[in-house]
């Protein structure tokens, strides 16, 4: 089975930041720049897009890392690896 990379911009711990999931399970972010925080635009879409917690973050990782899919940690077959974060 292929896993899917996917991002979006969302809240966390009150700041906006590029938030990376596989198969719709968050396990990382990057942080924005400040002028990218206040780009309407990225704050529009942050605000319709989950908020998510240090304690979120910690147990969908922990889950991932459990079941040995979390790809920053394991080799995982996934189906768009240019678009993992750096």
């Amino acid at each position: 089975m292929k896993y899917k990379i996917s991002s979006q911009y969302c809240y966390y711990n009150n700041e906006i930041v590029e938030m990376y999931f596989i198969n719709n399970v968050p396990f990382t972010f990057e942080e924005l720049p400040q002028l990218m925080q206040q780009d309407p635009y990225i704050q529009i879409d942050a605000t319709n897009n989950e908020e998510y917690t240090p304690e979120d973050l910690y147990r969908t990782s922990f889950y991932l890392i459990d079941e040995e899919c979390h790809p920053c940690l394991f080799p995982v077959d996934l189906e768009n690896p240019e678009d993992m974060p750096e």
